[in-house]
């Protein structure tokens, strides 16, 4: 009977040996797991401090970064993953917010030289946005963001009445009417066209739509806000397509079968419950478009003069001086002192402006996501 016992004894002794075996190799390989996520999380953002520095000591960091990867994929590699994912998207946010930081931190200066006084109290840069004069060389110098806003509203407006209609116009026949087959080929043609490069569209504007419109409209030079509007407006095409596209086809098909059932043609179908069932979705991607256009540089600066003033009369589109964008790309290279810090300003108004723009469309789509019960 006792050598049952001690037998039993031994048993249940040599299991919480085991037990206790396996839980400190599990409690060693957890710290080894997090020794591993932070020395690798700690040398990235030091080999990015050491970036910012410009330190030649900023090798150290990257092999350690390497290294302690390296080792915890091998040993470690969900842990290591997630880590990496986690420290990944940490960066993101920083670069963004230091990105954010000095382009604010660089226009201070001109920001201060164009304040006014308004009741006795002084308004950091309310000049720029109450003159009309651009001047880096004449006295007293002036730099303001009117001409270039100006510029920007009208291209933008352009494209969007180019982008918007067509946009939404293609989508409704690729979601409602086109063939399967027809659309699984032109809606991958469309997608391919968001792919050529800007220089490209604006190139092609310069060498063919400007000349005909001086030969046709006898406008003196080439650059006219009408027409850069118009290769803006296909550029943001691609996009508006696309987007509007998935908008329409995430609306559920009982919604549409019902509205047959009920004696309704495709096209009021379409026009009475497709498209008011998307609107916030079709609404997201014309948007999107006009982030597009508003953001464009390369075929603004290469179609329009680059000088900086109003068109007389303000709508008239078929003169063109300068955008937000094309005002930094022409000037960017030779502007120091506070030209400099005034370009700046002008990539905080786009930058400001963009992040609305995208803030708003994803607004819409969480909108549409609740009105169409998640489906998106």
């Amino acid at each position: 009977m006792s050598s049952v016992s001690e037998s039993e004894r031994g048993r249940r002794n040599a299991v919480q040996r085991t037990r206790r075996r396996a839980r400190n190799f599990v409690e060693d390989a957890s710290t080894s797991e997090l020794a591993t996520v932070l020395v690798s999380s700690a040398a990235l953002f030091a080999a990015f401090a050491g970036f910012l520095a410009a330190s030649a000591w900023t090798i150290v960091p990257v092999v350690v970064f390497l290294l302690a990867v390296g080792y915890g994929w091998i040993r470690h590699q969900e842990t290591t993953a997630k880590g990496l994912t986690m420290t990944m998207t940490a960066s993101t946010i920083l670069i963004l917010l230091l990105i954010t930081v000095f382009i604010f931190v660089e226009s201070v200066p001109v920001v201060l030289y164009e304040s006014e006084t308004v009741l006795g109290v002084s308004v950091p840069g309310l000049r720029m946005f109450t003159e009309t004069r651009w001047d880096a060389v004449s006295s007293p110098i002036r730099y303001s963001m009117v001409p270039m806003i100006h510029g920007t509203v009208m291209v933008t407006l352009i494209a969007t009445a180019v982008a918007g209609p067509l946009g939404v116009a293609a989508a409704l026949f690729l979601s409602e009417i086109a063939p399967r087959t027809v659309r699984e080929v032109v809606k991958p043609g469309v997608e391919i066209l968001a792919g050529i490069p800007s220089i490209v569209y604006g190139f092609i504007g310069f060498t063919v739509l400007s000349p005909w419109a001086s030969d046709q409209f006898r406008i003196t030079g080439q650059g006219t806000y009408l027409f850069v509007g118009i290769v803006v407006g296909l550029m943001a095409l691609p996009t508006v397509v696309s987007v509007a596209e998935d908008a329409l086809s995430s609306v559920p098909e009982a919604m549409k079968s019902g509205s047959l059932a009920m004696g309704t043609t495709d096209w009021q179908t379409m026009t009475s419950i497709t498209l008011p069932a998307a609107f916030s979705g079709v609404s997201a991607a014309v948007l999107l478009g006009v982030g597009r256009a508003i953001g464009e540089t390369m075929a603004a600066t290469v179609m329009l003069r680059g000088v900086p003033g109003l068109t007389d009369p303000l709508y008239n589109v078929f003169y063109g001086n300068a955008t937000l964008t094309s005002l930094i790309a022409s000037n960017y290279g030779e502007a120091d002192g506070l030209q400099e810090d005034a370009l700046f300003v002008a990539g905080i108004i786009l930058f400001v402006t963009v992040l609305v723009l995208s803030l708003g469309s994803q607004y819409i789509e969480a909108r549409m996501r609740n009105k169409l019960g998640g489906e998106l």
